[in-house]
């Protein structure tokens, strides 16, 4: 899912349509700045890659993987985060990095046939997505307790 920022953008396109049509109908304008902000929206969708996991598998953008390929996921932020996209990242890792967005997980592959050593995932919620990952490979049972004593759903 897009910032904030980035649908602030969404209202600004609208009202850059209005101006630009409004010498030509008042009617035009509006319906310019209508679809203008449609479009803006559904494209801002479409371009966010979505991260699910399920029971079954995992899928980062188009790409999915089976959980049981999977090893135990770390959570980067900060420095630590930009070390991961940067000076340590492994050419041969699989990415699905969104600039605008500081943490990402590191999941490594169990694989021996794959030559790709982990996918690197940026995502708002590093540590919701770990837990996601350990519950879906079986290394943390439903409803278990977070680091903090909390209650997973």
């Amino acid at each position: 899912m897009p910032s904030a920022g980035f649908w602030a953008v969404v209202p600004l396109l609208g009202a850059m349509v209005t101006i630009s049509l409004l010498p030509v109908s008042g009617w035009v304008a509006i319906g310019g700045a209508a679809v203008t902000c449609a479009l803006a929206a559904t494209a801002l969708r479409a371009a966010s890659p979505r991260i699910v996991v399920g029971s079954e598998e995992l899928q980062a953008g188009p790409a999915r993987i089976p959980v049981a390929l999977l090893g135990p996921a770390e959570a980067f932020t900060g420095e630590q985060a930009r070390q991961e996209r940067g000076p340590r990242l492994d050419a041969r890792a699989f990415l699905v990095v969104r600039g605008w967005v500081d943490p990402v997980v590191r999941i490594p592959l169990r694989d021996a046939a794959d030559p790709t050593p982990y996918w690197l995932v940026s995502t708002r919620r590093p540590e919701e997505l770990v837990r996601a990952l350990a519950r879906a490979r079986g290394a943390l049972p439903d409803g278990a307790r977070d680091e903090k004593g909390r209650r997973e759903a």
